[in-house]
């Protein structure tokens, strides 16, 4: 019997589509439900332990009570025990902590978690502390993450739920997979929303050693070369057609256009351009599907993050299922330099939208534009 440890953190990815870019916080998350915010981290791990129900036998599955795990086991039918409980109605950090603690005691041989870099952090802080409490040396578990947060800068996470199921179903058909040890990361969230990046590494928690499972570590964009930036924004700014609204996505990359216009920009945001002039920025998911409603010709402008090849689900939340089906791939422009792509060695381009239906809609060979009148073909696959 397979011992499982499984934790959900029910409000992690909660501030993504309304434009908070991070959940971390209680102001956050009340200001996150204020502006309707539906938590997705229960819908995510469903997506992932929906490849292990041929397997319930071989499982026992020890989580938290309710939303922290209890009541998607019962939903989907999977054999667990409940050996945690949280003080209080709203989960914190401490409780997924606690939680940790717990499925230690019980002697998990995998820990799977669903969250952000927030999570990661409280998973790493317990699986730490119980290391340096112990009397003798303790072997702890492995770990996968399932992500579901606004910010995924951590290597413990599979690049998509389905990838984190798939990965644990290999080892309960008695696959033999290595481990090795995966960054846990995390970024200073009210820098993150004044457009900072400062990200730090806490340590490192082992997982199975499957490059084509696990993602890599993002990779900044500030390394990129200025002379490509400009190269791209000003075949951008050529190419803009008169009365379309134009769509700007996060990153660095994108931000290069309304720095050739001479317009501020969100770096880790959407922000709204129509004839070459701001019309909004840092735009919430409702905000943009309004913009849909109202503009005949609209066009999204994106990049792919450096590192792990994603183009929708990390950091650009407010690119929901809903935003990316309204656009269609014909009215998205992804532009990348030649850096970013050459960082994925080989690997494809990702999409994690949360909708399995819209992402395998998307498979398949894309333009990506990298320079003045410079394309080139990437594959977006799983």
């Amino acid at each position: 019997m397979f011992r499982l440890g499984l934790i959900i953190n029910p409000l992690a990815g909660i501030g993504g589509r309304v434009g908070l870019k991070g959940s971390d916080g209680e102001d956050i998350q009340r200001l996150a439900r204020q502006r309707g915010a539906i938590p997705l981290a229960q819908q995510r791990m469903q997506q992932a332990l929906a490849y292990l129900l041929d397997y319930r036998q071989q499982l026992q599955i020890y989580t938290a009570t309710g939303e922290m795990g209890e009541n998607l086991c019962q939903s989907m039918g999977f054999a667990h025990s409940v050996v945690f409980t949280p003080q209080a109605g709203e989960t914190h950090a401490c409780d997924t902590e606690a939680a940790v603690e717990q499925c230690l005691v019980q002697g998990v041989d995998l820990l799977l978690f669903a969250g952000g870099d927030g999570t990661a952090r409280n998973v790493f802080t317990a699986l730490q502390r119980a290391t340096e409490a112990a009397d003798v040396p303790l072997q702890l578990p492995p770990v996968i993450g399932v992500p579901a947060g606004c910010k995924i800068h951590s290597s413990v996470y599979a690049v998509t739920p389905a990838h984190a199921g798939e990965l644990l179903g290999l080892l309960l058909k008695g696959r033999a997979l290595s481990l090795a040890e995966a960054s846990v990361m995390d970024i200073d969230e009210e820098e993150f929303r004044q457009d900072r990046v400062r990200a730090q590494l806490y340590g490192y928690l082992m997982v199975p050693a499957e490059n084509r499972f696990m993602q890599s570590m993002k990779q900044g964009g500030v390394q990129h070369a200025e002379i490509a930036l400009q190269d791209i924004a000003a075949f951008m700014l050529e190419t803009m057609q008169d009365d379309c609204l134009y769509l700007i996505g996060s990153g660095t990359t994108p931000k290069a256009i309304l720095d050739e216009l001479g317009l501020p920009s969100t770096l880790l945001g959407v922000d709204a351009v129509y004839n070459r002039q701001l019309l909004a920025s840092d735009l919430s998911e409702q905000q943009i599907l309004q913009l849909l409603d109202k503009y005949d010709r609209v066009r999204l402008v994106i990049t792919l993050i450096g590192g792990q090849g994603h183009v929708f689900g990390r950091g650009n939340q407010q690119l929901s299922p809903a935003v990316i089906r309204r656009l269609g791939m014909q009215n998205i422009d992804i532009i990348s330099t030649a850096e970013k792509i050459h960082s994925l060695n080989g690997r494809p381009l990702r999409v994690d939208t949360g909708d399995e239906t819209l992402n395998q809609s998307l498979y398949g060979m894309v333009p990506v534009i990298t320079g003045y009148d410079e394309k080139t073909l990437c594959r977006i696959a799983r």
